[in-house]
């Protein structure tokens, strides 16, 4: 695979992604924070401007609370 064809995250759009499908689902960020057990919210909220990625656990824990694939939530492109 060559450089132009490698797929490339679109880190805002999934940004957004997360964001959207966490507001559909009616949850807040401090649920995700408990369901999470983390001790703030900071990194939801950095998945969620799109300052870095979940790890791919956490991915595939949030494509579970949303009821959708790890592919809905990452935009490639």
């Amino acid at each position: 695979m060559d450089e132009k064809n490698k797929p490339v995250i679109n880190l805002e759009a999934t940004a957004a992604n997360i964001k959207d499908f966490r507001l559909r689902k009616g949850y807040s960020v401090r649920d995700l924070q408990k369901i999470f057990g983390f001790s703030s919210v900071e990194a939801i909220y950095g998945w969620e401007k799109g300052k870095y990625l979940p790890s791919i656990d956490n991915l595939i824990i949030l494509a579970s609370i949303y009821g959708v694939s790890v592919d809905d939530i990452i935009i490639k492109g």
